[in-house]
């Protein structure tokens, strides 16, 4: 669902989900008094049930900037899927990633506006909460409209990891340039690019249909075309609800195509299922 929007938006902010409804509230209405509003939100829902699509149609109502609902059935792991059919209804050039698990503070677009640059691509960074703060936060449904101090003092109760990434700094630090050619850890929960360097490589690879290493394959493939990493750390950091995390192995298959990839100079996504060209809303 989607409420009309003044002019096009600049930023479009692609968030992922799958069957929680209540984490996917709790990342919405995070956004929903940023200090910039040149964005635009879209749901990439990898097949959830009614309730998601109810928890986003409420929420977009009376949205400040306008969400849009993109689902596909479900049918297993497809995230990468859903993520090229997510990129291809938006109307930003410049997308950002992250997930519907997780949530942000005021200044979060803000940020990543100040950090783009032509021909980079920036890697945030993640926090995770422990599981007091996190239940408080769910049955609010809500986030407070705090400040990063606010959750500093959360990891003092042993509730937050990382605490010192909520501080920022200026966007232009050299430490941000000094890993311009490296994948490892840039993490599409909280990424910006251009979208016009993702269409040039294909988007995302959609054979990847099971947890783990989709990101880093886009990431590798975005080095090769020639854009480099710009470190987002103490910049632009987003919020992770608890919950049990996953195996960190890569499911087999996955493993496999990474390795063929890293194998290779190829720079396309090895098979598209969803055109990359921008759709109409």
């Amino acid at each position: 669902m989607r409420i009309a929007a003044i002019g096009r938006p600049s930023v479009s902010v692609v968030i992922t989900t799958y069957d929680w409804p209540q984490a996917l509230r709790v990342c919405l209405e995070s956004f929903r008094h940023q200090t910039s509003h040149d964005f635009e939100i879209l749901v990439a829902d990898d097949g959830s049930g009614p309730a998601t699509r109810e928890t986003v149609a409420a929420i977009a109502n009376d949205f400040p900037v306008p969400v849009t609902h993109v689902w596909h059935p479900d049918q297993g792991f497809r995230l990468a899927a859903i993520r090229n059919r997510a990129i291809a209804r938006a109307a930003g050039d410049y997308i950002v990633l992250m997930d519907g698990d997780c949530f942000v503070l005021r200044d979060f677009v803000a940020r990543h506006i100040a950090l783009r640059e032509p021909g980079m691509l920036v890697s945030g960074r993640r926090t995770w909460l422990g599981q007091r703060v996190t239940g408080r936060t769910l049955a609010h449904g809500a986030p407070p409209f705090s400040g990063w101090p606010y959750w500093f003092a959360w990891s003092l109760a042993g509730q937050l990891t990382g605490p010192f990434e909520l501080i920022g700094m200026p966007v232009r630090m050299p430490f941000r340039y000094k890993v311009q050619q490296r994948y490892q850890r840039a993490q599409t929960c909280n990424l910006g690019y251009w979208r016009a360097d993702g269409e040039a490589v294909g988007g995302y690879d959609e054979r990847y249909v099971d947890h783990g290493l989709e990101d880093s394959d886009f990431v590798v493939r975005m080095l090769r075309h020639g854009v480099r990493r710009k470190e987002g750390a103490h910049g632009s950091i987003v919020l992770h609800l608890n919950h049990p995390r996953r195996q960190r192995d890569p499911a087999a298959r996955n493993a496999e195509m990474f390795a063929e990839l890293l194998g290779t100079d190829r720079i396309m996504a090895g098979h598209l299922l969803v055109p990359q060209t921008r759709e109409a809303a």
